[in-house]
């Protein structure tokens, strides 16, 4: 009989979380929180388009702002809950979610729009039509002495 024990190079931390945890709840805890994305990208040179995924807020908790040059993105949602039959009196957790995104100076910045649909939300930047380069003519000259 072959006895190889394949090496577990998280195995000791397991343990020690075991230890000062009980159980191995905390691991579990962090894959659950979910972190906010924020996917930011341009759609054929025309506007920015910004998508935060705040799965669980609601258009009320999302306060967007514009401040010298950037578009600001503030989420924040609080829940309270009364239990007397649990040791607790007052049970309470709090979530929030901040981007800054610096705009490109020919953005139009008085024509941004933001929608919030199915916990993303999309805020569409246009851009305002940059001046075409003014072509020189180059004509052919004679040298005058």
């Amino acid at each position: 009989m072959n006895n190889i024990v394949k090496y577990d190079p998280f195995e000791e931390i397991r343990a020690l979380q075991k230890q000062f945890f009980g159980d191995d709840t905390f691991p579990l805890s962090a894959k659950r929180s979910q972190i906010p994305t924020t996917d930011v990208y341009t759609e054929d040179d025309k506007q920015l388009t910004v998508e935060a995924h705040l799965p669980n807020f609601s258009h009320d908790n999302v306060d967007i702002q514009l401040d010298k040059g950037a578009l600001i993105i503030r989420a924040e949602r609080h829940e309270q809950e009364k239990d007397k039959s649990k040791r607790y009196v007052i049970r309470e957790s709090s979530s929030s979610f901040y981007r800054r995104i610096l705009l490109p100076d020919h953005a139009d910045k008085s024509d941004i729009k933001a929608v919030m649909h199915e916990g993303v939300l999309k805020v569409t930047v246009p851009f305002k039509e940059l001046p075409q380069p003014k072509r020189i003519a180059i004509t052919s000259g004679s040298k005058k002495k």
